[in-house]
């Protein structure tokens, strides 16, 4: 086996870093300098308009608690393997969104979280970080079917038929997911990992739900506080349910981190045409959203990227 110099070793780790961070800026930058559907202008006289020290605040606090809430997730599903420090889980979870910021559907994140630990506990916490983003994933399901079906039954979007058939699959689905979880490839099957999941203790799978609620309704009001802001007055329900229909909609799209806001903003662009609000002003909220909840922790992130030191040797 060939041998790398220790100094090699460390070229390779800082190139990593710089790789990793200087490659998440520039996609940050890509994306807000060249986007030709962000009109700045008309921003700043709304801006100007709607300006409120209170109001920024706020919104800049939801931002605070939603990375909050996802810190909490990760220390509390950690502790399962060993107690960590909320400074410690932190670190971990902005250096993971940052890994992964250029990665499909942001699987970077797995390997940045999973460096930090032992390499023998790498497929652990590969498992612990698929049970925090899955829990959220559900939960963005269920909000959302609710959010659809309530649109629909006010817009009739989707025809009653094709409801139906869409229930029919998703019936059909589950049952034979039931029937075929001994079923097993490479060792893996749906019926072990539920046994795995039941390990983990009660309690932290509580905290994790109730967390994972709370993070929910915490950024999917700070869209609701954005178009409010950006003076789109529409019933409450109106329009959390698209924003759940939004949400469930785009995160079922194979995407990168650094496109999140562009998906997102074009699934919104059509259910709130649908309503009659300003295309460039669902752009610019749903960029917003990704610059707050984003952009802002991976730039904190990247701190803890270029100062991170590995646990073995590469």
């Amino acid at each position: 086996m060939i041998s790398i110099p220790h100094k090699a070793k460390q070229f390779l780790v800082l190139l990593v870093k710089l790789l990793i961070v200087g490659g998440a800026f520039y996609f940050i930058y890509n994306q807000l300098a060249n986007n030709d559907k962000l009109d700045w202008q008309k921003f700043l006289v709304l801006f100007h308009k709607n300006q409120s020290v209170s109001g920024i605040s706020f919104i800049l606090l939801l931002s605070v608690l939603n990375r909050l809430f996802e810190i909490l997730k990760w220390k509390y599903l950690v502790s399962y393997l060993r107690p960590i420090s909320l400074s410690e889980a932190t670190k971990q979870v902005l250096a993971g969104l940052t890994a992964g910021l250029f990665t499909p559907n942001g699987v970077g994140e797995y390997a940045g979280k999973a460096l930090y630990f032992d390499k023998k506990e790498t497929k652990k916490i590969v498992f612990l970080n698929l049970i925090c983003n899955g829990i959220q994933m559900i939960l963005t399901v269920i909000f959302g079917v609710f959010g659809l079906l309530y649109f629909n039954a006010q817009y009739n979007v989707i025809t009653q038929k094709s409801i139906a058939i869409l229930f029919g699959i998703c019936f059909l689905l589950s049952v034979a997911l039931f029937f075929s979880k001994k079923v097993n490839i490479k060792g893996y099957s749906i019926e072990k990992l539920i046994h795995k999941i039941n390990e983990i203790p009660k309690s932290i799978h509580q905290k994790n739900m109730l967390l994972a609620i709370l993070r929910y309704l915490v950024f999917s009001h700070q869209y609701y506080f954005l178009f409010l802001a950006f003076d789109v007055d529409l019933p409450y329900l109106i329009l959390m349910s698209v924003i759940t229909s939004v949400y469930l909609l785009a995160s079922a799209l194979p995407t990168f981190q650094f496109l999140d806001f562009a998906v997102k903003g074009s699934v919104a662009v059509y259910f709130f045409g649908i309503l009659g609000v300003n295309e460039w002003v669902v752009v610019f909220v749903s960029t917003l959203m990704w610059f707050l909840n984003v952009v802002l922790p991976v730039i904190w992130g990247s701190y803890y990227v270029l100062n991170f030191k590995p646990k073995t040797a590469l």
